[in-house]
């Protein structure tokens, strides 16, 4: 991306531009560069970019243009951001903050686990962009808090996470309340097969723009589409033409991941038609610049040890573990021996979860051990390290615990360590996410464990659980012997004869 680019080169008001320099961000990232133009010219968009890559900024930025200088309406939002999760809702929320103000536009969010009465007083005050989880907008529309008949233009992030999670119902009962006519943009670090049936049913020639290079890393992938798909190829043919910042700052190359070629990854359905997600993807490839990965293969009675040694390393390191019991357990474990860990999961109450990311934020609690629930939800730069404690489902979920770290053009250090017994899926996975690790054999004490992660031994003073934390589930106790037998047919009290004391003789 050329360093004499600027936001105000893509057509977004001075306004607009000197709130983001506030803020200290004067350049686009490329994915940025490559979608704001064609959103304010009112096209459909598809993107995808790496996590960490900007795109909240890239699809939020236009929506804000596009709604300004319109009046505001009780429960009639005119845009809407749709996100899986509710902490990227709020973290979007937060990001669009101050340049919604800097253009007068009223944002607000509403997802599940806040008061459902405050966010529907919010709504009758007037908002005119409002993001949101499926789950809770469901419930505001049927409470008829909102109505969706006024949106002009409408997100949906992390789009495949949505189906992961079972919203497309919901996703597709939201949509079906938008005017046909409204703009809509679909943005996710991942796009495939998954959500096709959405890309055909409601995008209207889509351009689908794919960059996968991180800011700052040199030249990023094509954004565009192949061959494959005529109708978005020769839409975005055009918006390029029209657009030569935004073509300088995407360099097009057809690079894929290993093994594959943009035509076999261009996935063609049963009825001859190619898959939209297949044909963006192609362009994509999978690699994942300024970011190392490791496969650190330790014996299974040694893995404790080096997981609490790795996280006493100092910076912001990230664990993640599969289970939201396994999740406690651990950042128990590391607080028992003198590491600022806390846990964080969909178990939690929202305010916890919240005060949770703050403190991880600001590194009062610089160890966060989480599910994969916050693998698309935890937007927070200088995250030095994620660490793979137990190895992801997927592929799709080892990007996106990955894309925690590297962001903004930072590099990041991802580990997994793997057990003898999980070497093989370990592997499995890498190869099927497009990555390549470089595996290394550790023993305990060995100092390339501390070359790669920084890990050393924690102090050993145990740590009280982080403020607001529910306490610790009690240890069972032993039950007393019941006073009397129980028969054990009727469960009730047994009805014995008194026994004569021995030695005496009744009178």
């Amino acid at each position: 991306m050329s360093g004499k680019q600027r936001f105000a080169d893509l057509g977004l008001p001075p306004v607009l531009v000197q709130a983001l320099r506030r803020n200290g961000i004067d350049a686009p990232f490329p994915i940025q560069a490559a979608v704001i133009p064609d959103i304010l010219a009112g096209h459909d968009v598809l993107g995808k970019a790496a996590t960490g890559s900007g795109k909240t900024l890239a699809f939020g930025l236009p929506m804000l243009v596009r709604l300004s200088g319109a009046p505001t309406a009780p429960r009639r939002p005119r845009g809407l951001i749709l996100a899986p999760t509710r902490e990227l809702a709020l973290q979007i929320e937060r990001a669009l903050d101050e340049p919604s103000l800097s253009v007068g536009i009223r944002i607000a969010s509403a997802v599940g686990g806040l008061a459902i009465k405050a966010q529907e007083q919010r709504l009758g005050r007037g908002v005119d962009l409002l993001i949101a989880t499926p789950g809770r907008l469901t419930d505001l529309i049927g409470r008829k808090a909102v109505d969706l008949s006024a949106v002009e233009i409408v997100t949906v992030d992390e789009a495949d996470h949505m189906a992961e999670l079972g919203f497309l119902p919901q996703l597709t009962a939201v949509l079906n309340r938008i005017p046909k006519d409204a703009r809509k943009l679909l943005f996710s670090a991942t796009l495939d097969e998954a959500i096709d049936a959405l890309v055909r049913k409601y995008l209207t020639d889509p351009i689908a723009h794919s960059v996968t290079a991180a800011p700052g890393a040199g030249t990023a992938p094509n954004s565009g589409s192949t061959a494959a798909n005529p109708a978005v190829a020769g839409a975005k043919s055009r918006a390029t033409a029209a657009n030569p910042a935004a073509a300088a700052a995407v360099a097009d190359h057809s690079a894929t991941s290993p093994g594959t070629t943009a035509d076999s990854a261009a996935e063609t359905d049963a009825d001859g038609t190619t898959s939209v997600m297949g044909a963006a993807n192609a362009e994509a490839g999978s690699a994942l610049p300024d970011i190392e990965h490791y496969a650190l293969h330790v014996r299974r009675a040694d893995k404790r040890v080096v997981v609490t040694d790795i996280a006493a390393r100092a910076g912001r390191t990230l664990l993640f573990v599969r289970t939201q019991h396994g999740a406690d357990k651990l950042a128990r474990r590391l607080r028992e021996v003198g590491v600022r860990a806390a846990a964080l999961h969909g178990g939690k109450a929202q305010n916890h979860r919240t005060r949770t990311l703050a403190a991880f934020a600001d590194g009062t609690w610089p160890v966060l051990v989480a599910t994969d629930i916050a693998a698309r939800g935890i937007h927070i730069d200088d995250v030095s390290l994620v660490v793979h404690v137990d190895p992801p489902a997927d592929p799709k979920d080892y990007l996106h615990r990955t894309g925690r770290t590297g962001r903004a053009g930072a590099t990041g250090t991802v580990v997994t360590v793997v057990t003898p017994d999980e070497k093989d899926e370990a592997l499995d996975l890498a190869r099927r996410a497009g990555v390549s690790l470089t595996d290394v054999d550790i023993r305990l004490g060995d100092r390339r464990l501390t070359e790669i992660t920084g890990a050393r031994r924690p102090s050993g003073r145990p740590l009280a659980a982080p403020t607001g934390a529910p306490a610790a589930a009690p240890e069972p106790v032993e039950e007393k012997r019941p006073r009397h037998r129980i028969d054990p047919r009727t469960g009730g009290r047994a009805h014995t004869k008194k026994r004569k004391p021995k030695g005496k003789t009744a009178r």
